[in-house]
């Protein structure tokens, strides 16, 4: 008994240890089950965002813009943009100048984000994954009274600048100060700024507003300094943290019902789908300076990454082969009557007031009012564009926050 009581207790003890052992190993195998668990989650909460797991993920975007890309910043600013603006989508007025979707929402959803709240919008906005400091009329340049009195939009983009700039800095320190959660969860987070894309759809109201009151000669001598100041807003946000811009050339402007009308063209000066060949020359015009000056950007600024995005391209492929895709005469517009009332202004007939009433059918046209493109087109655009066949360097939407290795 006295032998066997040694044995006994090693026994024990070699039962406790093994025991002990047991326990550690099922607590390592059940914290790494935890941390894998977690990973899986956080890795399906980001591809819940929109990206691939080998793509990039981008937890918000800023937008900065004219009506091609505001989805109520004006009508949050000065009135409400009726119905039947939003009626193929929303099914009621949305801040649009379209009966749907402008092309920056179908980037929002390409990304996996929802639609941007317009900066402007006191009401309902969440700004958890960016803002939309665009509004419709809006100009690259400061407005000055040559603008101002044309009617364009005082909200220029060195406004839009200047709001984003707010809002960082105002963000920035609520967060440092520590306020309720039900607010922070409304705004970005502070690193969300740096992490962001940056987009740009504007310049088409600046040669607008030159071709409304200058030469064409005259409108096309005025493009290096607008091409300079787009340029330096870019700098600017860069200053403030930005890496990864996503730019927009601007569209065919001699293509516009409304232009067509208000410059009916000579035979000479009309191309073979009906535009007006020496504004699209304009924008050509435009189009190569911009794309020469995102070039010079990425020397100036080695840590970013700047996409050049060729929406004239697409826009005039959709113009040029319209019926091909499914839509009508491309200079024909579903909404408004062109100077007598436009899609979205009311008109006192008989001494009741009456909104402009639409066609029947606005996916059969590429124009909604005469001026901007409809849900329809947009999509078709946006299609063409998040790829990146378009762009240059060639890169898709959701690898853009990557430097090209041969920019």
């Amino acid at each position: 008994m006295d032998v066997a009581r040694p044995r006994s207790g090693i026994i024990r003890r070699w039962k406790t240890a093994w025991a002990s052992r047991n326990n550690v190993k099922m607590f390592v195998i059940a914290a790494f089950l935890a941390v894998a668990f977690s990973l899986f989650l956080f890795s399906g909460k980001q591809r819940s965002l929109g990206q691939s797991s080998d793509g990039c993920v981008f937890p918000a975007i800023f937008n900065f813009g004219d009506s091609n890309s505001d989805t109520g910043g004006k009508s949050a600013a000065f009135h409400r943009i009726p119905f039947p603006n939003g009626n193929t989508f929303f099914r009621k007025p949305a801040g649009r100048y379209c009966d749907g979707k402008v092309i920056i929402d179908f980037i929002a959803e390409k990304l996996g984000l929802p639609y941007l709240s317009p900066y402007l919008d006191s009401i309902g906005a969440n700004f958890r994954h960016g803002a939309n400091f665009a509004t419709g009329g809006s100009t690259i340049q400061p407005v000055d009274a040559r603008i101002s009195k044309l009617g364009f939009s005082p909200i220029s983009l060195n406004i839009q600048l200047l709001q984003f700039e707010q809002f960082k800095e105002r963000v920035t320190e609520l967060y440092k100060e520590g306020v309720d959660s039900n607010i922070k969860g409304r705004l970005p987070i502070p690193d969300y700024f740096s992490q962001a894309l940056y987009t740009f759809d504007i310049g088409q109201n600046d040669l607008s507003a030159a071709l409304k009151s200058m030469t064409e000669k005259q409108a096309m001598e005025s493009v290096p300094g607008i091409i300079n100041q787009l340029a330096q807003a870019v700098k600017r946000l860069h200053q403030q943290g930005a890496k990864t811009f996503w730019i927009h050339n601007t569209g065919p402007i001699g293509c516009l019902p409304a232009q067509i009308v208000d410059y009916p063209p000579q035979t000479e000066n009309v191309d073979q789908n009906g535009c007006i060949r020496s504004q699209n020359e304009i924008a050509e015009e435009f189009n190569r300076q911009l794309k020469d000056r995102i070039s010079q950007l990425r020397l100036q600024l080695p840590d970013a990454v700047l996409i050049y995005v060729d929406i004239y391209s697409a826009k005039y492929s959709l113009i040029s082969e319209a019926k091909k895709h499914g839509f009508s005469n491309p200079l024909k517009y579903c909404c408004g009557h062109y100077r007598d009332s436009l899609c979205w202004r009311k008109k006192i007939v008989n001494g009741t007031e009456n909104l402009r009433t639409s066609c029947s059918n606005s996916s059969a046209y590429i124009s909604w009012d005469g001026i901007h493109y409809s849900h329809a087109a947009n999509q078709w655009v946006a299609n063409k564009v998040v790829n990146g066949l378009l762009s240059d360097p060639p890169t898709p939407l959701t690898e853009a926050c990557r430097i090209p290795l041969h920019p």
